[in-house]
């Protein structure tokens, strides 16, 4: 395979066979127009790359995803006429920095209407962000800027590390390092801790709502989460724009608006760990902040693996038993 990683080339792959299936589906019934964009290249190239049989794997899966879409969105499957296009689209990664981390889009400018989904290969990730010196998280994810105490404490950290990058050419790498856990992430987790508290301080409802929001997404959308012989779909349906009806026609199944937290209760580090961080709101949300090293080879930044650990109840989920791959 060509040079990505294994993450990004499945992934990519996973939203081709997405589309393609909306397409498929929908194309003897709608009118369908599949946007041509530079993340379509890209999401076809990473398809490309895996034999025929892992392909349709791919696609047996996007087949399952679609099928229940087009259950409990009649808007996929029904126009106001020739001229009402329904519109196929793959975004590009820049737009999941903005808040929008939806990869495929289907859209009907005529009914002013859209549905994203987030397609998942294996992973519930929710976010892999990075913290460094010249990041500044606060005014990038809640629109407050970080402090200079917090720049200047985790510069600290950062720092020494850069010059251990120059100094070494590169080469360098975490193994070296006598406790990375204790000499790196514990205070670099202890400062974003007390940073993101300040913050939450200044405006407490604003704060919690608009870190789920960009953590989680900006818009409304369905995650579609492939695993080995399961398909999991869950309908973020914050803002009431999922599961709309058309006209007359209902859909089959009622995915409930969801609501957003107001309320930050704690910031701890996870019992017993030296990498999580567990942010938990009320409505029932809380987050895992897991930090690692991205390279092998020191570098002045980290990222963040953050997950959803728990969800309100009125989150709907539905998953479905695929058929067991056969044995090669």
């Amino acid at each position: 395979m060509v040079n990505n990683s294994v993450q990004m080339l499945t992934g990519k792959a996973f939203e081709y066979s997405i589309l393609k299936e909306f397409k498929e589906k929908l194309n003897t019934i709608t009118n369908v127009e599949v946007v041509q964009n530079n993340a379509l290249k890209i999401a076809k190239s990473c398809f490309n790359e895996f034999e025929k049989q892992e392909q349709g794997r791919y696609l047996l899966t996007a087949s399952f995803a679609v099928n229940f879409l087009m259950d409990i969105e009649p808007r996929l499957s029904n126009d106001l006429g020739k001229k009402d296009i329904l519109q196929l689209e793959i975004l590009n990664d820049y737009q999941g920095q903005l808040g929008d981390i939806r990869d495929v889009l289907t859209i009907r400018i005529l009914q002013k209407w859209e549905i994203g989904i987030s397609a998942k290969n294996n992973h519930k990730a929710v976010k892999h962000s990075r913290l460094s010196n010249d990041i500044d998280f606060g005014g990038k994810w809640l629109g407050i800027q970080c402090s200079q105490v917090y720049f200047d404490e985790i510069g600290l950290i950062f720092t020494p590390l850069k010059e251990i990058k120059i100094t070494s050419k590169s080469t360098q790498k975490w193994d070296t390092l006598k406790s990375k856990e204790d000499e790196v992430y514990v205070p670099i987790l202890n400062a974003f801790k007390k940073e993101l508290s300040r913050i939450y301080q200044t405006n407490p409802k604003q704060i919690a709502s608009q870190l789920i929001k960009y953590l989680v997404g900006n818009k409304d959308f369905y995650k579609v989460i492939k695993s080995k012989n399961t398909l999991e779909i869950q309908a973020y349906n914050i803002y009431g724009t999922l599961n709309i009806p058309f006209q007359n026609i209902e859909p089959k199944f009622k995915t409930p608006q969801i609501n957003l937290p107001d309320k930050i209760i704690g910031i701890a580090l996870k019992e017993n760990s030296k990498t999580t961080l567990i942010v938990e709101f009320n409505n029932d949300w809380k987050l895992s902040f897991r930090i690692h090293n991205a390279s092998s080879r020191i570098e002045p930044s980290l990222k963040f693996d953050i997950n959803l650990l728990k969800t309100p109840n009125s989150l709907f989920i539905n998953k479905l038993s695929l058929p067991k791959e056969k044995i090669k």
